[in-house]
């Protein structure tokens, strides 16, 4: 994967994460000036500035600013004398610390009429949405967008995968018994997601309200759990019910 896809990755999935690059080098040395590498805590995923001791001692230092408060370092290291390498050469690294959960992720469980109106409108905020459903067609309509991804599945609460815990959540699926399986799976591996809305009228959320609590579904969860969808304004139309949806998630975000 290439770094700058890994980095994107990392940032869409909330983890922390230290970036070095390469910036200046002198005599013989294994990198290149530009070069560049991720570090998770998972270790190194992309990149790289040159291989050998020198990545290594890189990445050590790079984890250990992982659970630091530093946020941002320059280190110049002859690497004879302070990495212990045959080459005369000098490198400077710097690396900074990109905090996880930094995007705001939105997670939208249906590709129909209304799915499309609120991802046409999401995709000119400053978020990331990912959209989920079994239909190719369906999908294939979404508008698209560098901060929209879109994912094909089996079954809607395959794409809770999808789902980090900052998540908002949106659930406007092909009815109520497709839902269902969505809100269970989220209320069971993300319950603490700031925001879960599920599209429909107070006739679907008392039978629905009703299943999931069936499912084991805590109260907690169902508290927070908005039905209907979105502020009380505007009509019945995919367009104004967007705006209504994309308002209140404005909305929650603000008040958070």
């Amino acid at each position: 994967m290439d770094v700058w896809q890994a980095i994107a990755e990392a940032r869409r999935g909330g983890r922390p994460m230290v970036v070095v690059t390469v910036t200046a080098a002198r005599g013989s040395v294994p990198g290149e000036v530009g070069g560049k590498m991720l570090v998770t805590a998972e270790g190194l995923p992309a990149g790289t500035v040159g291989g050998g001791r020198i990545e290594a001692k890189a990445v050590e230092l790079a984890t250990s600013m992982l659970g630091a408060s530093e946020r941002c370092r320059t280190e110049t290291w002859n690497l004879q004398r302070d990495v212990g390498m045959t080459c005369g050469g000098e490198m400077t690294l710097l690396f900074e610390r990109i905090d996880g959960g930094g995007e705001w992720s939105i997670v939208v469980f249906g590709a129909g009429h209304v799915s499309r109106a609120l991802v046409r409108l999401l995709a000119t905020l400053a978020c990331t949405v990912d959209v989920v459903d079994t239909r190719g067609e369906w999908l294939a309509g979404v508008p698209a967008s560098t901060n929209v991804r879109k994912h094909l599945v089996a079954g809607f609460e395959h794409g809770v995968e999808r789902v980090r815990p900052d998540s908002f959540v949106i659930s406007v699926t092909q009815g109520h018994a497709t839902d269902r399986p969505v809100l269970r799976e989220v209320a069971r591996r993300f319950p603490e997601v700031p925001f879960a809305g599920v599209i429909g009228s107070d006739a679907k959320k008392a039978v629905l309200w009703r299943e999931l609590r069936e499912d084991g579904v805590a109260e907690d969860f169902l508290n927070k759990l908005e039905c209907p969808l979105g502020l009380p304004l505007g009509g019945n139309d995919p367009a104004e019910i967007a705006v209504s949806i994309a308002a209140r998630l404005l909305q929650v975000r603000d008040q958070k």
